[in-house]
């Protein structure tokens, strides 16, 4: 199916969408944000490293990916982690600065160090909704509870709504828009010299691939965003999500042609009128080689995320 057909969508499901009203709206959303749990204290260790190419770093169990790229003025990372992970994340930067910092999507897991790095002088990145996101009290439906919104100093305060580009030293960094992939505020960041590219939690090698629908995200999107993405890799490009391994262009293609497939078979079934349980006792998610940790609930947020694209809900603010 075409992109325009995925982001049109189909005027004769209206019938079957609006059945999905009738699902409550405040169910569970762990499978979309899949929050952390909130820690009893803070980690303050080095956390395990591995060099990527000459300048940048990857940094893992924070609880995700956080990527550093080395420059001359400062390093550059990409999201900052939970804040519990913060000053962990902090000591594995052997000393360095932290001049740039880019959030790759709003949720808690990959901006929680925004405070820690913002306060130390840090320009922070992102795209505009999710500046909107982080800028307000918002309400987590999977845990009945508000979180509060971050302080002025730990707000992105470079926003885009495309695309850009800028300089960290040698490297040429690349940054764009992906348009409703995760959450409604997803980007990219591709630092082009080294040809290594952090996609955030647009692509789940290991996880079950989420959808914060509360938020935007929904499948067709992710599809779409991956398109996106491939354009950009090349086979030797390494490939960072938000968790899980390294990706190659090949492994990032085998998950959106995945994706693809039960885009076409949940779009076809939804629209029709089909429930998250119907489609799991159908054995859709069957058809695919890929076994999800929670089949039903990744169904489950398929169908709330084609309805809420289709209506155009937007959440607490967007």
């Amino acid at each position: 199916m075409k992109t325009t057909d995925r982001r049109r969508l189909l005027q004769a499901g209206l019938g079957g969408l609006a059945g999905l009203a009738s699902v409550p709206l405040l169910g569970s959303l762990a499978g979309c944000q899949q929050l952390p749990a909130r820690p009893s204290r803070a980690r303050t260790a080095a956390l395990p490293t591995e060099k990527l190419t000459e300048r940048v770093t990857l940094i893992t169990g924070a609880p995700g990916n956080v990527i550093a790229l080395a420059a001359e003025d400062g390093v550059v990372l990409v999201d900052s982690g939970a804040a519990e992970f913060a000053r962990a994340v902090k000591a594995s930067l052997a000393g360095s600065t932290v001049r740039t910092l880019f959030n790759t999507h709003y949720h808690p897991d990959q901006t929680g160090g925004n405070a820690l790095f913002g306060k130390e002088g840090a320009t922070i990145h992102a795209h505009v909704i999710t500046r909107q996101w982080l800028a307000t009290d918002y309400y987590v439906p999977a845990e009945d509870r508000w979180v509060k919104a971050l302080p002025a100093h730990a707000l992105p305060t470079v926003t885009f709504r495309q695309k850009g580009e800028m300089k960290a030293g040698a490297e040429t960094i690349e940054y764009g828009y992906l348009l409703e992939a995760h959450t409604r505020g997803d980007i990219y960041v591709f630092f082009r010299d080294s040809n290594v590219l952090a996609v955030g939690d647009v692509a789940s090698p290991l996880r079950d691939p989420s959808h914060d629908w509360y938020a935007g995200g929904w499948l067709g999107g992710r599809v779409d965003a991956m398109d996106d993405l491939l354009k950009l890799a090349n086979d030797d490009t390494r490939i960072v999500p938000a968790y899980g391994p390294v990706m190659t262009r090949a492994q990032l293609q085998a998950e959106r042609d995945m994706m693809l497939h039960l885009y076409d078979r949940t779009t076809q079934l939804t629209t029709k009128g089909h429930s998250a349980q119907d489609m799991l006792e159908a054995g859709v998610m069957n058809e695919v080689s890929r076994k999800f940790q929670d089949p039903y609930r990744f169904l489950y947020d398929v169908c709330k995320g084609l309805w809420a694209h289709y209506t155009n809900f937007g959440g607490n603010i967007v």
